[in-house]
């Protein structure tokens, strides 16, 4: 077996395209799915009983759905439920979203929670509206904590940006796998995809390591 691993550089600009769409899905995704998170997490904890109940059936579906499945859904239902069609980039970002943000809701819920009722009961007690004890006790308490989780959901998620190119967005895995086919360098290729990745996720990975030693706290 021979091996030609100037395939490779030769499309060095092929695979940096790749790895700029790649970053654009996940930051746009994080961006967006954030506030919705944070959002649900409200509705879920604090709204009346009806919609407290249509959020954690967002969450709890979006978040046990296999997200290849959900990425098809998105590329075939919603087309079709908005009656127009949209862009494969857009389906694959709309997929991506909802996946993350159900995750940012119990990440951001679960942050909340970890701080003592009693502190807010506190701030009430001397005057503060509901709002200004979640502002200035519970909240910057719960983002110490939360820190650390959403850096670990980027991380997840700048991996499974990869599944969008089963709906044809040029992202890293989607080049890769077109030029695979296009010159039949299987090994090569597959295994510069590897490379790639982990090159880029290491040190996001050794980031996050460090944002739970400098944020995590215990009880």
């Amino acid at each position: 077996m021979t091996f030609d691993w100037s395939v490779v550089w030769n499309n060095r600009d092929l695979f940096m395209t790749g790895v700029v769409v790649t970053f654009t899905l996940a930051v746009v995704t994080m961006i967006i799915s954030i506030p919705i998170g944070i959002g649900l997490m409200l509705v879920r904890q604090y709204a009346p009983a009806p919609l407290s109940f249509l959020a954690t059936f967002f969450v709890e579906l979006f978040r046990n759905v296999p997200l290849l499945l959900l990425v098809f859904w998105a590329y075939y239902a919603i087309p079709r439920m908005m009656g127009m069609s949209i862009g494969n980039v857009a389906t694959g970002v709309i997929a991506l979203v909802l996946n993350v943000s159900a995750y940012n809701s119990e990440n951001f819920r679960a942050g909340v929670n970890s701080i003592r009722k009693g502190q807010l009961e506190a701030g009430l007690a001397l005057g503060m509206s509901w709002w200004e004890g979640m502002r200035k006790i519970v909240l910057p308490q719960a983002t110490r904590r939360i820190v650390p989780v959403l850096a670990s959901t980027w991380v997840s998620l700048f991996k499974a940006t990869s599944l969008v190119s089963a709906i044809g967005v040029a992202d890293l895995a989607y080049v890769a796998l077109d030029l695979r086919g296009a010159t039949f360098r299987v090994l090569e290729i597959l295994t510069a995809l590897a490379l790639i990745y982990w090159v880029l996720g290491y040190p996001q990975a050794k980031f996050v390591d460090w944002l739970n030693r400098k944020f995590g706290t215990a009880e």
